[in-house]
Formats: structure tokens, sequence, C-alpha cells
């Protein structure tokens, strides 16, 4: 199942750092959910870091940011510490948003192949509607394209 533009998502369940418990509690502002795959990695690091330093302009632009991987939730709490993360972030480890929104890919590294999230952006309505995505995220710039992004949609 592929995910997109103008499609209406499911408001599953969730399990996030801060008891949230389904995608509709982030939806008092649109919202950027963004999947990585690993927490403490050095890609994911960075990205999750250049949400966090761009959190108050995104926020007054009126979006939420939720973050989602694999890693359960007392790895999250350490990643969120550790660099003083300023939005919640999803443990997924039944793959449930994941497969929702088709980003378990067959990646490889070092010639082993193995299943993994494709790092990816989806922007979000109110309504539950995907406004924009992005798969296959190059981390440089990554943060910055969505911001303008969100900006032209004002």
């Amino acid at each position: 199942m592929k995910i997109d533009i103008g499609e209406k998502i499911k408001d599953i369940a969730i399990t996030t750092t801060d008891n949230k418990n389904k995608i509709s509690d982030y939806l008092n502002k649109n919202l950027i959910l963004y999947f990585y795959p690993r927490d403490m990695t050095p890609g994911c690091t960075t990205e999750s870091i250049e949400f966090n330093e761009n959190i108050s302009k995104i926020k007054r632009a009126g979006w939420n940011v939720v973050g989602v991987s694999r890693d359960t939730i007392k790895s999250h709490l350490k990643f969120i510490d550790k660099h003083s993360f300023k939005f919640p972030l999803i443990s997924d480890e039944d793959e449930k948003v994941c497969n929702m929104f088709n980003v378990i890919k067959e990646k490889s590294l070092y010639g082993r192949k193995y299943m993994g999230i494709d790092r990816s952006t989806f922007l979000i309505s109110t309504d539950l509607k995907i406004i924009s995505l992005w798969r296959n995220v190059k981390v440089k710039g990554h943060v910055d394209e969505v911001i303008n992004k969100i900006k032209e949609l004002k």
C-alpha cells in the first residue's frame, strides 16, 4: 500500500515519549511526521537536531513535529535527553505506523540485505490528510526544504 498526497490516513494507536495515544493527539496544528532509521546514529541525530533547532519557527508557522523509529521508548528518552529535543518521538516497535506510511524497505549495508526504515517525511493536515511528502530523504538540507514547504503552504 502506497500512501500519497491528498489521501487521508487512519488515526491509529501509537506509543510515544509524551504519553499521547493516537496521531490525532498532535493535530491541534498541522503535523510534520518524520521517519528515521535509528536513535543515536549520525544521520538520524543530525536530522533530529536540525528539526529541534528550528522548532520555534515551525511552531510559529502552525506545525507540530514528531519523529518515528522502531526504537524503544527507553532508547527514545535517552535520545531526547542527550540532545534536549523539544518534540516527542513515536516508538514503532511493531512497525504499525511504518507500515501504514509504507516506509519499511529493503536496505543494504556492507553487502548484507535487511529490512529498515527509509528516511521519509510527511506533512499531515489537522483533518489527517497528507499535504506533502518526501521519501528516500538525504539529511543535508532536508529540514530547510520542509520549512520552505510549510511557509509556501501558509
